[in-house]
Formats: C-alpha cells, sequence, structure tokens
C-alpha cells in the first residue's frame, strides 16, 4: 500500500465568509484591525465576539459609536445531527442587531440563516456559511464590500398586494374614510 492510501481522508472545515461595509469606511478606516482576504481558524469552543476592545474581541472594529463587544458568534451542532450552526448573540445594551429582518436586543440570541444581512448602526455585513465536517474548529473568512450591501431600491415594496381575483383598481376607488352600510 502507498501512503497516499493510507493516508487519513481529509474532512472538509466549516467556513464563515463575512463581507463588511460602512460608508465611512475609506476616511474612517474602522476595518483596519481585521485580516481581510485571508481563513483564519477558530477553535469550535471559542466565541468569536466581535467589537471596539481590542483585549476582549477576536474582530475588532475601531469606531468609538461601536459597543466595545457588539455582538458574538458561536459554533455549535445542531442536536440529534451531524449539522453544525452559529448561533449570534447582541452583546450591545445600546445598540439593536438586525439579523435579515429580526431585530435582536440586548443579550437576545437566534440561529444565523446560512445567508443573511446583519446590521448595527451604519455597519453592513454579509454573512455566508459554507458547510463541513470538522467538529474541532471552523474557520472565517473575511471580505470588504466596496459598495453597500443592502441598497434601498433593493428594499421590497410597499404596497398592499391584492388578493386574488381582486382589482388593483379597487383599492384605488376606495373613498379614504370608511362608508357605512346597511346589514341588508
Amino acid at each position: 500500500m502507498s501512503s497516499f492510501e493510507e493516508a487519513e481522508t481529509e474532512e472538509t472545515v466549516t467556513c464563515l465568509h463575512l463581507t463588511f461595509y460602512h460608508p465611512g469606511q475609506e476616511e474612517k478606516m474602522m476595518f483596519r484591525c481585521l485580516n481581510f482576504c485571508k481563513r483564519e481558524q477558530v477553535r469550535a469552543d471559542d466565541t468569536a465576539k466581535f467589537g471596539r476592545d481590542s483585549g476582549v474581541c477576536r474582530y475588532s472594529l475601531m469606531d468609538t459609536r461601536v459597543s466595545r463587544v457588539q455582538f458574538s458568534l458561536q459554533f455549535y451542532r445542531k442536536l440529534h445531527t451531524s449539522e453544525y450552526g452559529f448561533e449570534i448573540k447582541n452583546l450591545s445594551k445600546k445598540t439593536k442587531l438586525t439579523v435579515n429582518q429580526t431585530e435582536l436586543g440586548y443579550l437576545n440570541k437566534i440561529d444565523l440563516p446560512w445567508k443573511c444581512v446583519i446590521c448595527f448602526g451604519d455597519y453592513q455585513i454579509l454573512a455566508e456559511i459554507q458547510e463541513g465536517e470538522a467538529m474541532d474548529y471552523f474557520e472565517t473568512h473575511l471580505h470588504l464590500a466596496e459598495a453597500p450591501i443592502l441598497q434601498e431600491k433593493c428594499l421590497p415594496s410597499l404596497q398592499p398586494v391584492p388578493e386574488k381575483d381582486i382589482s388593483p383598481s379597487f383599492f384605488l376607488s376606495q373613498e379614504k374614510s370608511p362608508t357605512e352600510m346597511d346589514e341588508n
């Protein structure tokens, strides 16, 4: 047998891709402490914290408007499965965190969807999970966006969607105040 045949099967590693954007990123350089475009290994039992305090946070954002510890990501294995996921927790007492359209207050946490946008203040972070099998560690891969991740024109329309078989002109022809009608 050759050494190739005897070698252990290489397991894939779960990788969390995070793409950061802030409108003032070029002038304020708040991302200068982040290591972009290089995968970084994180132990499975470590909590990846993001915030202003470089002594506590693995990922430091150099901005006085960011909380000392803004939020954390915890890697975990889903119960009764071989799947892995991440849990996101808001650790800021002052700033709400939104994951897609779900707003998290202080100490609120949810499962991180496979692809989502995390927002707080003017920060936008696109998070994408690439599945893997390794259970001792995961990897992060940070990217910098040149344009906003969320743009106003991408937001869903706020116009009401008519029910089936009701013409849109029905909504336009209704009066602005309710009209009283006889029961018969």
